[in-house]
């Protein structure tokens, strides 16, 4: 009998969150699987303590831990390697929020913008110690056990295609910046779970997951998005399979 994958959406700097929810998923064995869906910075008020506490996981067990690469950390990996202010400059991206975190200042008025001084380190990625760096260009960009396919923000198709396995993508960070309304409506196969994409933006017509609460975890007909924005006024969401049973952190 195969052991039980629980999914885990976007964190993005909310540990307080993580820590709750963890605690309300059930004993874990060495049989199990817990794959985070990346994007675990930003936003939040605790990037760097939700960095450590997944990287610290991975190493404690029982259950196996596979954290994948969000588009987040992807866009942070090309700031230091190549450079992107058009990422770093929009405050609703919440870089300065990861910056504030890890040099250990107060988390900032969400209207606050950085000084001179501070966009210069944000321009260079300088604050983040270059092992978490290292870490985010080793984590994979999906997943796939016997339950799910999981991939942080979708698959896409050429028009008139079949939908790719995601081994296929190329590049694969596409993998990771999808918002298509036609991987969410038309996708089918084996099951998909995916972050990304707030679900209350999501169609939600066609969840057959609480649809009176739009805010809820979404699963459509064939894929289902776990980002109920933890980090920007929402909860943090897990789902459990094959049992399908869902874990939130909000009372």
């Amino acid at each position: 009998m195969s052991g039980r994958t629980f999914a885990i959406g976007d964190i993005h700097g909310d540990l307080a969150a993580l820590e709750k929810l963890y605690a309300r998923l059930p004993a874990l064995t060495a049989e199990d699987t817990i794959v985070f869906l990346g994007d675990y910075i930003d936003r939040g008020p605790d990037s760097a303590g939700v960095v450590a506490r997944v990287r610290a996981l991975i190493d404690e067990g029982p259950a196996k831990i596979i954290a994948l690469r969000g588009n987040h950390e992807d866009a942070w990996i090309q700031v230091v390697t190549k450079g992107w202010p058009e990422f770093l400059l929009p405050r609703g991206n919440g870089c300065y929020e990861a910056y504030c975190s890890y040099k250990g200042l107060p988390v900032p008025d969400p209207e606050a913008l950085p000084s001179a001084d501070e966009l210069e380190a944000m321009f260079a990625g300088s604050f983040f110690p270059p092992e978490v760096i290292e870490w985010f260009k080793t984590l994979p960009h999906w997943y796939e056990d016997e339950h799910a396919i999981y991939v942080h923000a979708g698959i896409k198709r050429t028009p008139g295609s079949e939908f790719p396995h995601p081994s296929a993508v190329t590049p694969p960070r596409a993998l990771l910046w999808l918002r298509d309304r036609d991987f969410f409506e038309n996708y089918r196969g084996k099951l998909v779970v995916f972050g990304h994409t707030t679900t209350r933006t999501l169609p939600n017509e066609l969840s057959s997951w609480t649809p009176d609460d739009p805010t809820d975890m979404w699963a459509g007909p064939g894929c289902v998005g776990l980002d109920t924005a933890c980090g920007k006024g929402g909860f943090l969401t897990a789902l459990e399979l094959p049992s399908r049973t869902v874990y939130e952190s909000r009372d």
